[in-house]
């Protein structure tokens, strides 16, 4: 910097994106004090255009997030076996062995800045920096799911989201889709439950939702299910504790993430598997690759695999929170896929999804770039701001193979996992589907308050639905269990029947809060 320039800058001088200083951020150039304005207002000019688009595109589904960064902390073994019988992942191998970590936590449905105490499913989100790159493990708090196949997922986002005509919520659109989807009914009862408003994020579990397969250095393969345990244990909240604290801060969930970090009161997890052989298992009465199913404790028990820590807050919410991108198609070597069906159509959907909302580079953005070494032949596209290559590469080779210095293939790590496929191809449901018997025993394990306030919430929703719906949502719950079922009917004979459907899932006065709104309002005279 020249010696004028020292006298006029420092380091907290303003300047426009071009690295020119401003001088005057408080008037743009006009014509006189009172304008017209000029065209040439070059900093002004930068200021807006930058803020006219200093958005990207919302998520379609978890788009109200938080995040903090940390660190994964493997035991080496799973339950008492060493890890490396079932997989060859690096990042599992070592007891004691750190992987830098970004977790994303967020609510499903709604916008985002819409409130957290909203009941929805919340998502649970970890990308793994390993030394083979990068593991998005993508899943929720709850360990099940509304479908079991792909295809059906813009449909039921589509009913769960406002009416594409008056922008609000709509119960009865909301159970009209459920109705007619059986193999909902459990998610059904875990949502409408107390278990469908976490008290925060730091306080719920995680899941990955879909079956996944571990690949040992024998190429030799297992499916498996993860789960995340809160060590802060688990509290959810009743409508009325949730509407109370809505009323007075709709951040609430995030403001708890941050200052637990903050004062040094960083969360935990413990990351827990449940292995099952690599089969159909006719012995079950579901099967394993449906994703609307528990694997029973008792006969596939939670096996420790290692902990998470969150201790350190982001320091830009856009760059971090808003920007990372998860897809569950990032799997490292010893991670591989199974053939469940909505784990095969995510897989395509979410990478998709990032490249359309960030952009074709979204990878060469640090939150989601791995912590190590990248030499691709891919170039071009939005924003690129670097080319993915490796020391010592010919720049005049972008392709593979080549005689002439380009990239080369990687060696195989231990013996590739190939399983056989076999089968005609279909349009068929999967078979056992016991689309009830899982929601009937969730009901039995509730205490009597959750139950209660279960049959609370669903009355206060169908009871404003059409009448074919409720005896659909009956027949389901005394199918589940014969109290449950009882207990749904008397309480829909005994609600008033009819009023607006359009309010939140749950709220049991909420089509009454625009007339309240009349009611309560204080009368202003014109200024």
């Amino acid at each position: 910097m020249n010696e004028g320039n020292q006298k006029t800058e420092h380091d907290l001088t303003l300047t426009n994106r071009q690295g020119h200083p401003v001088t005057n951020n408080q008037n743009l150039r006009t014509v006189g004090n009172r304008g017209p304005a000029t065209l040439e207002n070059y900093d002004f000019i930068e200021k807006i255009s930058h803020f006219d688009r200093e958005r990207i595109p919302e998520r379609v589904v978890h788009a109200r997030g938080a995040g903090a960064h940390g660190y994964f902390e493997a035991y080496g073994t799973v339950g008492n076996e060493p890890v490396s019988k079932y997989t060859r992942a690096k990042l599992f191998q070592e007891k004691g062995k750190r992987t830098p970590v970004f977790v994303r936590f967020s609510t499903v449905i709604h916008g985002g800045h819409s409130p957290e105490t909203l009941r929805d499913p919340r998502g649970f989100a970890v990308k793994f920096y390993t030394e083979d790159g990068n593991w998005d493990l993508v899943g929720n708090n709850l360990k099940i799911f509304f479908i079991r196949d792909a295809v059906k997922f813009p449909d039921m986002i589509h009913a769960f989201k406002p009416d594409p005509i008056t922008n609000i919520q709509d119960s009865e659109r909301f159970f009209d889709f459920c109705a007619n989807s059986p193999e909902s009914f459990h998610m059904v009862t875990f949502v409408y439950s107390p278990w469908g408003i976490p008290a925060n994020y730091r306080m719920m579990q995680g899941s990955g939702v879909n079956t996944y397969k571990w690949v040992n250095s024998e190429g030799e393969a297992v499916l498996v299910k993860y789960h995340w345990e809160p060590k802060q244990g688990i509290k959810n909240l009743t409508m009325k504790e949730a509407a109370e604290i809505q009323a007075v801060n709709f951040n609430h969930a995030t403001q708890d993430l941050y200052e637990a970090i903050e004062r040094g009161d960083y969360p935990e997890w413990e990351l827990l598997v449940q292995i099952m052989s690599d089969g159909e298992h006719p012995e079950l009465d579901f099967d394993p690759l449906d994703d609307t199913k528990l694997w029973p404790e008792d006969q596939f028990p939670w096996l420790p695999v290692g902990k998470m820590v969150l201790n350190r807050n982001p320091e830009d919410y856009f760059n971090e929170v808003e920007q990372v991108a998860f897809g569950t198609g990032v799997l490292v070597d010893g991670l591989d896929f199974s053939d469940d069906k909505m784990l095969q159509g995510r897989t395509f959907s979410y990478s998709d999804t990032q490249r359309y909302r960030v952009g074709a580079n979204y990878l060469q953005l640090p939150i989601n770039s791995p912590k190590k070494r990248v030499a691709t032949n891919q170039s071009g596209g939005q924003m690129q701001y670097r080319v993915d290559r490796a020391p010592g590469q010919n720049p005049h080779i972008n392709y593979e193979p080549s005689l002439l210095g380009g990239l080369k293939e990687a060696e195989q790590a231990g013996k590739e996992y190939t399983p056989q496929v076999e089968g005609r191809l279909v349009r068929q449901s999967i078979d056992r589907q016991s689309n009830t018997k899982q929601a009937g025993e969730t009901y039995r394990r509730f205490e009597e308050w959750e139950r209660a306030e279960l049959i609370a919430n669903l009355v206060a929703d169908l009871s404003r639905c059409d009448k074919r719906i409720q005896d659909k949502m009956i027949a389901l719950a005394e199918e589940a269990d014969e109290e449950y079922g009882r207990r749904l009917r008397e309480g829909l004979a005994n609600a008033p029947q009819g009023g607006s459907s359009q309010k939140p899932l749950g709220n049991r006065e909420g089509d009454k809060a625009p007339q309240q709104a009349v009611d309560k309002g204080h009368e202003a005279e014109p200024y």
